[in-house]
C-alpha cells in the first residue's frame, strides 16, 4: 500500500448517515464472516466476478474481473494492515517476509510503505486475486478529498501499465489490533477511506514483477515486488 492516515482521532466511532450507514452496515457484515471459509458466499459479495483460477490469464494480462464495493475493499484492506503490530507489520516490512500475515482465503494484499521505498518478495497461492492501493488515506471526508486531489499514481505489471482504480471516498469500518501501526490501537473505527487501488486476477504460476509509485503532496511510496504465484 501506499499510506498516509489522516484525521483519524475525529473520524474514530464516528457516525455513518444515508448511503453510508448501509455501506458501513454491509461491510460489518463482511467483516464478521471474514474468517469464514472462502467457498462462502462472502467471495462472491467482495470479489463477485473474479476470475476462477482455472481461467486465470498469463502475466501481464490485466482486466476488471476482481471486483467488490469500494467500502468493502478499502475497509478489508486497512483492517488487514492494522491486524500486526509494528515488530510483524506487512506494512514496514522491508523484505517481503511478512507478506503472508493474517491474508484472508479469497484475495491477497499485498502493502505499500509509511514513505519511501523498498523491494519485496512474495509468495502468493495459486488462484489467489490480489489487491493492493497504489496510494491511500483514511480520515475526515473533507481531508480525504484534499488527499486526492492530488494524488497520483503508477502500477506496472510484468513490464505492461495498469490504470489504478479511482476511490474518491468511502464510508469504511476498520478493525485494529493492540499495538498497530495504522490505528494505533485497539477496537473498531469508522472513517472515509480514499485512493488510488489495483485489483488484478489471478496470475498464472511462476515469477512476476509489480511495481507501485504513489504519491500526494509530499508523501510518496514505492515498492517493487518480485512475485512468485505456486503451482496448483
Amino acid at each position: 500500500m501506499a499510506l498516509a492516515v489522516v484525521g483519524l482521532v475525529e473520524l474514530r466511532r464516528s457516525a455513518a448517515v444515508g448511503a453510508d450507514l448501509r455501506a458501513v452496515a454491509d461491510l460489518v457484515l463482511l467483516l464478521r464472516d471474514r474468517a469464514a471459509d472462502p467457498a462462502s458466499a462472502q467471495v462472491g459479495a467482495v470479489l463477485a466476478g473474479a476470475v476462477p483460477a482455472e481461467d486465470a490469464a498469463g502475466a501481464g494480462s490485466v482486466a476488471a474481473d476482481v471486483r467488490g464495493t469500494s467500502a468493502a475493499l478499502q475497509g478489508r484492506w486497512w483492517s488487514w494492515a492494522a491486524s500486526e503490530p509494528d515488530g510483524t507489520n506487512p506494512v514496514v516490512d522491508r523484505d517481503g517476509s511478512q507478506c503472508g500475515r493474517n491474508q484472508p482465503g479469497d484475495v491477497w494484499f499485498l502493502a505499500g510503505t509509511f514513505g519511501g521505498q523498498v523491494k519485496r518478495d512474495c509468495r502468493i497461492p495459486h488462484g489467489r486475486p490480489i489487491a493492493l492501493p497504489v496510494i491511500n488515506s483514511f480520515g475526515g471526508r473533507e481531508r480525504c478529498a484534499d488527499f486526492m486531489g492530488d494524488a497520483r499514481g503508477t502500477v506496472v505489471l510484468d513490464g505492461e501499465p495498469v490504470e489504478p482504480e479511482v476511490h474518491e471516498g468511502d464510508a469504511i469500518v476498520v478493525e485494529g489490533a493492540p499495538g498497530n501501526p495504522v490505528t494505533g490501537e485497539e477496537g473498531t473505527f469508522t472513517a472515509t477511506g480514499c485512493g488510488l487501488w489495483t485489483q488484478i486476477p489471478p496470475l498464472a504460476p511462476g515469477k512476476h514483477s509489480l511495481a507501485i509509485r504513489g504519491q500526494s503532496g509530499d508523501f510518496s511510496v514505492g515498492v517493487d515486488y518480485a512475485l512468485t504465484v505456486a503451482a496448483p
